[in-house]
């Protein structure tokens, strides 16, 4: 009997002083378990997620510019490489564009352009004899995604040019080396490169201290060859019914292109343009 009094009046110690380190859950009606003490977790100052910088080639041109001010209002970080560098535009947006002077023909003169880019609009092209149209629209563009594709650029987005059927046989020069630069675009870039072909682009074009209003015609001509699509279909004269498109239709498309990774790749005609235009942006 006496060990069994000792034994109950060690186990009354035991949990005595275990009770209080240890809390346990009561059945009784009259007692409370008092509430749980929750910290709250320190902040942490984490950096930003860095923000993604295009690369706009021949972004001091008619197109070229109008995708500048577009990436800029998306707060993208912004460069542009030209031959001639800066854009003669004063308008305040310009300053924040980081201005490049570089030669498409001579890679060494424009790499480190590339530095930090993710992504890459090229507006590059122009007119001439059919050796230099070849040469501007082709060859140019040709190694501009050789060089995006061997840095690591994730994405590259290439303004061609509307097929217009017998018409192109008078700028021959310039839809094979908008065709050559297509091709080395889709090899290179089989995810993540998009062609956009549009037709007439139109809108307020600067040619020095002038300001020439292309929309009084492309707008009226839009919208009634948007409406006019089935004759598109007519051979041969059937592509001279594409309707223009304005230029900021174009530099919306290519932007969201160029960082939207779920804008589908590969060619985009002008009725496909219009239809993006129209989208509100993610």
């Amino acid at each position: 009997m006496s060990r069994l009094i000792q034994a109950r009046s060690s186990l009354s110690r035991f949990w005595t002083g275990s009770s209080r380190n240890v809390r346990f859950l009561s059945t009784e009606s009259n007692k409370t378990d008092e509430p749980f003490k929750v910290e709250e977790a320190e902040t942490v100052n984490m950096p930003p997620p860095p923000t993604e910088k295009l690369l706009v080639l021949g972004g001091n041109g008619f197109v070229g510019s109008h995708v500048c001010k577009e990436a800029l209002d998306r707060g993208l970080t912004v460069a542009s490489l030209s031959r001639t560098g800066r854009s003669s535009i004063q308008d305040s947006w310009a300053n924040n564009v980081i201005w490049h002077q570089g030669n498409l023909f001579s890679t060494d003169s424009w790499k480190d352009a590339l530095k930090g880019v993710t992504s890459v609009i090229s507006c590059v092209g122009g007119f001439g004899s059919n050796s230099h149209m070849y040469k501007i629209n082709g060859t140019a563009n040709i190694n501009a995604i050789r060089a995006a594709s061997e840095e690591g650029v994730k994405r590259f987005v290439y303004i061609s040019a509307a097929d217009f059927g017998i018409a192109n046989y008078v700028l021959q020069g310039y839809y094979d080396g908008k065709g050559a630069a297509e091709t080395e675009l889709l090899t290179r870039y089989p995810y993540g490169g998009i062609i956009l072909r549009p037709g007439f682009i139109y809108g307020t074009r600067r040619v020095g201290s002038m300001k020439l209003p292309l929309g009084v015609i492309g707008s009226p001509l839009e919208m009634i060859l948007q409406r006019a699509k089935p004759l598109s279909q007519i051979p041969l004269v059937g592509p001279l019914f594409t309707p223009p498109v304005n230029v900021t239709a174009v530099a919306k498309v290519a932007v969201r292109a160029a960082t939207d990774p779920v804008f589908p790749p590969g060619v985009i005609d002008v009725h496909g343009i219009l239809r993006y235009s129209q989208q509100r942006s993610v």
